[in-house]
């Protein structure tokens, strides 16, 4: 028998999946269970207002950047179709009835 300090959790270490609220979301510093926890969008944790603030302000650049890559795309797309709508106006039609014999 070991002597060490030891005790069941019911789990093996390799198995072992932390709980979310283990760690700060951010830094991954391990949050105490006497001191605040600062959430944010639901259920990700900080150790820290500052922590909480530096993955908004990632958040709301990443936001912004897709939002403009996004508008981009429907830009190109929509002067795509409208260049393929003038090429379909300047062709010549000729309407009447052909007899093939």
């Amino acid at each position: 028998m070991r002597s060490a300090a030891l005790f069941y959790t019911g789990c093996e270490d390799d198995h072992y999946q932390p709980h979310f609220l283990d760690s700060c979301f951010f830094c991954h510093r391990t949050l105490g269970h006497n001191n605040d926890i600062f959430m944010y969008r639901g259920n990700t944790p900080f150790c820290s207002q500052e922590c909480r603030q530096e993955q908004i302000e990632i958040d709301e650049a990443n936001e912004k950047k897709w939002k403009l890559s996004s508008s981009k795309k429907s830009t190109s797309v929509r002067k795509t179709t409208d260049s393929a709508k003038e090429f379909d106006s300047k062709k010549d039609v000729r309407t009447g009835t052909v007899a093939v014999s």
